[in-house]
């Protein structure tokens, strides 16, 4: 079996700010707690996001940016993302929280596809999600940014959440361009 993140250095990945503490980081998920969110949400979560989480659950990285080819209502070329939900319920900005997935689709009305893993900076207005579409509940799914601005036009952005995670690139990388 592959190993997670293999050659990853995560060592200045998280900015632990006290905002990022109080609302999105939670303690190591137990087991336990990872089968019963996964009923909840009616999805088996990548093996790379468990293995991720169990290092650090849910925070905000210190990159933020995902590179795109195609326009979105953020920018030409790119997504941001302000946190990544953690794996619990009781944060706010985790897979179960007051702002979770759950809440996101029920709420704001994004299509039913996964998983919403990370907000945006819009306050809602667009999301990332793992899409579950082609792969079905127990497969491996695809990374997606969901615009609620244009429709919810669905941008496909990775293969996989680790994929995803490597993409991150710091907004400084694009602040030239504007």
């Amino acid at each position: 079996m592959q190993r997670m993140f293999e050659g990853f250095d995560f060592t200045n990945f998280w900015e632990d700010s006290e905002y990022a503490l109080k609302e999105y980081v939670s303690e190591m998920p137990s087991d336990e707690l990872i089968a019963s969110v996964e009923q909840e949400l009616g999805y088996k979560l990548p093996a790379s996001y468990i293995w991720l989480m169990k290092q650090h659950n849910g925070g905000i990285p210190v990159n933020t940016c995902f590179p795109t080819d195609q326009t979105t209502s953020w920018a030409d070329d790119h997504v941001a993302i302000t946190g990544i939900f953690g794996i619990g319920r009781e944060k706010a900005y985790s897979l179960c929280g007051e702002f979770g997935s759950q809440f996101m689709i029920e709420e704001w009305e994004y299509p039913a596809i996964g998983v919403a893993i990370c907000d945006c900076p819009s306050a809602g207005h667009d999301m990332i999600f793992l899409d579950y579409r082609e792969c079905g509940p127990d497969g491996e799914p695809k990374v997606v940014h969901v615009d609620q601005e244009w429709d919810y036009k669905i941008t496909p952005l990775s293969d996989s959440f680790e994929k995803f995670i490597r993409g991150l690139v710091n907004e400084e990388d694009f602040e030239l361009e504007d």
